[in-house]
């Protein structure tokens, strides 16, 4: 795959993010940095060119001269799009107009889209499958979980990445819980939101790195901050799951009263202590990923026979 259809994958997985012009404040920072690579990045020329005409997805599609490339470019944005949870309708006219575009035929997707989502759907928090009680058991869990997302991130399936948003979001409800919390979903999608997980996250360090697939360059490099390697990847989602998971905790323990500046100050003193732990796990990490699949991780969040 050349620079230009990686360019190309890259818009149509900007745009499929910006599809709802819904993002908080937090996901917009975060992406921005994440793909500029610390520098400014604004969105809304690109929105102005779509609605004026000047940029249009049948300009970009046109940069996509295989048929891989604009089955990998509707992957990447159909996982976008269902990365938080189910794609809703600004999200669904926007797949729509992207499969017309690049030509493809509803029933060659109809396995993606099926797969997508049931995994869209577990996005959203409901009654936790564990029942952890506060102290080393919590510990436990939050481990466990980070450990699960991090093989997650080395399995070959290209759907397992949107695994990791729900699981993440699952296991704050779990900690909430533990702690006598009761939490709507959009209770445990702020505290993520604020701490910069959520559907930005998911874009840059998990779906288009796997759907790009190995070491990306050129216009991609900036975009994804380095975290381009297989081992990348699965560090970075197990520090992002055990850091939410600990900041949770104290979250929930000392009732909800901290800041946002408290909150994401305690995210990045636990990435540290995660990134220190990893060394130690990342065997097991490895192990994991070698007997995990993705249905495993379905029947876990309450979908599927079990």
């Amino acid at each position: 795959m050349n620079d230009q259809e990686q360019a190309a994958i890259a818009t149509i997985a900007l745009l499929a993010a910006a599809a709802d012009g819904t993002q908080s404040a937090q996901e917009k920072a975060q992406l921005q940095t994440l793909v500029s690579g610390g520098g400014p990045v604004d969105f809304e020329p690109m929105r102005q060119q779509l609605a004026s005409g000047q940029l249009t997805l049948a300009k970009v599609a046109q940069q996509l001269s295989t048929d891989a490339g604009r089955h990998r470019a509707y992957e990447a944005a159909l996982l976008v799009c269902n990365a938080d949870g189910p794609a809703n309708a600004a999200e669904q006219k926007f797949l729509s107009e992207l499969q017309s575009a690049l030509g493809l035929s509803a029933s060659a997707l109809q396995p993606l889209h099926q797969g997508t989502q049931a995994l869209a759907a577990a996005a959203t928090p409901g009654p936790a499958p564990l029942s952890p009680t506060a102290g080393a058991s919590l510990d436990d869990t939050i481990l466990s979980q980070a450990k699960l997302t991090g093989a997650l991130e080395i399995l070959p399936d290209r759907l397992a990445s949107l695994a990791i948003v729900p699981l993440q979001l699952r296991l704050v409800y779990q900690v909430g819980q533990a702690y006598g919390q009761t939490l709507d979903a959009n209770q445990v999608k702020d505290l993520a939101g604020t701490l910069g997980i959520g559907a930005a996250a998911q874009l840059v360090e998990g779906v288009i790195r796997k759907v790009l697939g190995g070491l990306v360059s050129g216009a991609l490099g900036g975009m994804l901050g380095g975290a381009t390697g297989l081992a990348a990847g699965a560090a970075v989602s197990f520090a992002s799951t055990y850091a939410l998971g600990h900041v949770a905790k104290q979250y929930y323990a000392q009732g909800r009263k901290l800041s946002a500046d408290d909150l994401r100050a305690l995210f990045a003193r636990f990435q540290d202590e995660a990134k220190g732990l990893l060394p130690k796990v990342q065997g097991q990490i490895q192990s994991l990923a070698t007997t995990l699949n993705v249905q495993d991780v379905v029947k876990q969040l309450g979908f599927g026979p079990r």
